[in-house]
């Protein structure tokens, strides 16, 4: 399973039993945690996130709301028995802040923690199955958004083909990596017509806090997932810009010249009591619009 539960989806106050930017990214054994603002280890409780599998966490900013939780949930890991290594992908100062936090109480953490700075765009991750990268977003303080890509899978066996053709067993290692096969005459036999093509990889790009700016939908072109901040409605267009955010219809015309499968939004600033209107205007002009609801898991694929 390929799939983004929302722990947070409200920007600086919680308001309206909305908390804070906070994501888990699921991809089949990998548990990823996307930010980690106040009150996320409450919502891990409420959702029963299995916190002993996150073994990577990114935070976009060293804005509070996306990582008053960090301090919090690190020491919980280690009363909670933690002995297994902790990566954190953040922007450089956050190792600082967290050494000071534990350094002033006397605290030693009982697992390894390691932290890697966000300073350049590019491959944060290479794991066996999915990659995971960063990319620059356009907001007050040096902000990420990062994308989870799938592998590109093995191709598929043509069973009648191989039959035909003759093909060992001993090759189909090698054919599904895309090699031809020559014969003992040495034919050359496409590797084409002995398979088919892989399933389609898919993606998930968390944008983090930022303006409306265009570049974003380059560096997420044809996510099959992407979620975008939405602070405003469309009315307070230049609140967002002077506060370096976005409206719901900014975010979708990002998604809209990505050429994204689906959004969701979220970020929604805590002068909103109630979010339809969110929808609607990012509807009209992004029909494959959500909310980041709160409890809600948005499949990127089954």
């Amino acid at each position: 399973m390929f799939a983004v539960t929302i722990l947070g989806n409200n920007s600086a106050l919680p308001m309206y039993d909305r908390h804070p930017t906070s994501q888990v990214v699921h991809y089949d054994e990998y548990l990823f945690l996307v930010d980690c603002g106040e009150g996320t280890q409450m919502q891990m409780n409420r959702y029963k996130i299995r916190r002993h599998r996150i073994n990577y966490i990114f935070i976009s900013h060293l804005h509070g709301d996306h990582y008053f939780g960090l301090p919090g949930l690190l020491a919980g890991l280690g009363l909670n028995g933690r002995t297994e290594d902790l990566w954190i992908f953040s922007p450089p100062l956050l190792k600082d802040i967290i050494e000071i936090q534990f350094g002033s109480a006397n605290s030693i953490l009982p697992y390894p923690l390691h932290f890697v700075p966000l300073e350049k765009e590019g491959l944060l991750l290479d794991e066996k199955k999915i990659m995971v990268s960063c990319f620059a977003v356009n907001h007050r303080v040096p902000c990420w958004g990062f994308l989870f890509r799938e592998k590109e899978k093995p191709r598929k066996l043509n069973r009648e083909q191989l039959d035909r053709y003759g093909i060992p067993v001993s090759f189909y290692q090698q054919l599904k990596l895309g090699q031809d096969y020559i014969t003992e005459g040495g034919e050359r036999i496409q590797n084409e017509w002995l398979t088919f093509p892989p399933e389609k990889t898919n993606s998930y790009a968390f944008c983090a806090d930022t303006i409306y700016d265009e570049t974003i939908a380059d560096k997420c072109k044809d996510v099959t997932l992407m979620y975008h901040e939405a602070t405003y409605l469309d009315d307070q267009w230049e609140r967002a810009r002077k506060r370096m955010h976005s409206t719901a219809s900014q975010a979708a015309t990002i998604a809209s010249k990505a050429n994204a499968q689906r959004l969701i939004i979220g970020h929604f600033s805590s002068r909103y009591e109630v979010l339809d209107e969110f929808t609607k205007e990012a509807r009209e002009v992004f029909p494959h619009t959500d909310l980041a609801v709160e409890g809600v898991t948005y499949l990127v694929k089954k």
